[in-house]
């Protein structure tokens, strides 16, 4: 599942881990997660988004083609504003 919005991934600590949509998504079934733990601009964020599917196709796997994705959108968004940054659950 893909989340691409602004801190998706952010939750409330507490004594059983983080509390939010991820763990709850998680909890509800789903197998892996891509989310984002800050604000992210659009056209970034756009851009990954494209890569990382386009990358999938090339490779099932999850973590190579959102590193893949991620590497290429780096490149093209070169100062640190303009990227972003996903964590794969």
């Amino acid at each position: 599942m893909v989340l691409s919005a602004c801190d998706t991934g952010k939750g409330e600590i507490s004594g059983d881990g983080v509390l939010g949509l991820s763990r709850a998504l998680l909890t509800a079934g789903a197998k892996s997660l891509i989310v984002s733990l800050w604000q992210v601009p659009d056209k970034a964020t756009s851009d990954l988004m494209v890569e990382f599917y386009q990358e999938l196709e090339k490779n099932p796997d999850k973590a190579r083609a959102l590193r893949q994705a991620m590497l290429k959108n780096k490149e093209k968004h070169n100062t640190p504003v303009q990227r972003i940054g996903l964590r794969l659950q």
